[in-house]
């Protein structure tokens, strides 16, 4: 199937107009026109080599929503003109004991990511969201509620998901006090959630700017993390906190903010190995831990759930020629929250 979209020829380089291939329809897939595909700050790190050896010309991208074009033989969880999206992974191996309980993400044999990698017949390589189209089996893509903004529901598909299954997880809800370390495209999604799940949600940020984009989305409090004394208050005080921040940072003095059976959910990367003291652990019963975005059936759950509550992501909508300077923005830090490529545009 011919495709077109926008690559990056090599390590570092500029992106520019691409056309490829794409496999054809088999008797398990379905094709879609992408209609909006979202910039992940992670796109970033592989175009620039920062994760390892990458592959090259590499088309990039795996928040995409789209419309179903055609469909194969056997398909059955989808029909024509149906809105679909598509995550981070493409394919599992389905056999192990994380794929047959819909831990996909977590597939003991490694599950096939949406670009940057070779498919599982170990040699067509995967191609991402940057781009019109897409070919994927039917059981890797989830249904997108028809009532929200398809251009908000683009970074659903990871920066959405990353925060949901925590939340879910370390069963966010009432009665439980949790905190969003960082207000960026990744905080703001768990925010939103957090605050939708009924939990009361404090926002802990180095950036007093963004206390009134904070409240609007649901936090009951605003908490600028810069003195000892804002630490000091907070002892003891979280059920769970979710750190967002790839930034290096005294992840011992966070873990003191977490109260008795609390955790810390590291979802951000940092650069440097974490340095923690045991006795943080132990004093209070503590756990840290981490978090990797979700299966297919909590992607869907969380795309229902999103439908029921009105929740999209804060995006900036660009063209595909702008892709670079948004790669520019983001790492500054300079956008509110996602940048969404119009792939209408190619």
């Amino acid at each position: 199937m011919k495709s077109k979209g926008y690559a990056a020829l090599s390590e570092n380089g500029k992106f520019e107009p691409y056309a490829f291939e794409r496999r054809e329809v088999g008797t398990k897939d379905v094709a879609l026109d992408i209609l909006y595909g979202g910039i992940c700050h992670s796109d970033i790190h592989q175009v620039r080599g920062e994760w390892g050896p990458a592959l090259f010309p590499m088309v990039p991208g795996h928040e995409i929503v789209g419309r179903v074009t055609s469909i194969g033989g056997s398909v059955s969880k989808f029909a024509i003109g149906d809105l679909i999206g598509i995550g981070v992974f493409i394919d599992s191996c389905r056999t192990c004991k994380n794929c047959l309980v819909g831990l996909q993400q977590y597939c003991l044999n490694g599950m096939t990511g949406t670009y940057n990698g070779y498919e599982r017949d170990g040699t067509t390589v995967a191609m991402g969201g940057y781009s019109n189209n897409f070919v994927i089996n039917e059981d890797y893509a989830v249904h997108v509620p028809a009532n929200l903004p398809l251009e908000g529901v683009a970074p659903l598909m990871c920066a959405g998901i990353t925060l949901y299954s925590p939340l879910k997880h370390w069963n966010a809800g009432p009665g439980k006090k949790v905190a969003i370390m960082g207000l960026g495209g990744l905080g703001h999604m768990g925010l939103k959630f957090a605050a939708a799940l009924g939990a009361h949600v404090t926002v802990l940020s180095h950036s007093p700017t963004k206390r009134a984009d904070a409240l609007s989305m649901g936090a009951h409090d605003f908490v600028v993390m810069d003195s000892d004394e804002a630490f000091a208050g907070l002892k003891r005080n979280f059920d769970l906190i979710l750190n967002t921040v790839s930034a290096d940072m005294p992840i011992a003095k966070y873990l003191d903010l977490v109260a008795v059976d609390g955790a810390l959910v590291m979802i951000g990367l940092p650069n440097e190995p974490l340095t923690v003291s045991v006795g943080s652990l132990i004093g209070s019963r503590r756990t840290l831990s981490g978090s990797m975005i979700g299966g297919i059936p909590e992607l869907q759950e969380m795309l229902e759930f999103c439908g029921i509550h009105n929740i999209v992501s804060e995006v900036e909508v660009i063209k595909p020629e702008y892709i670079n300077e948004a790669y520019d923005r983001t790492v500054a830090s300079d956008v509110k929250y996602r940048f969404v490529i119009d792939s209408s545009a190619y």
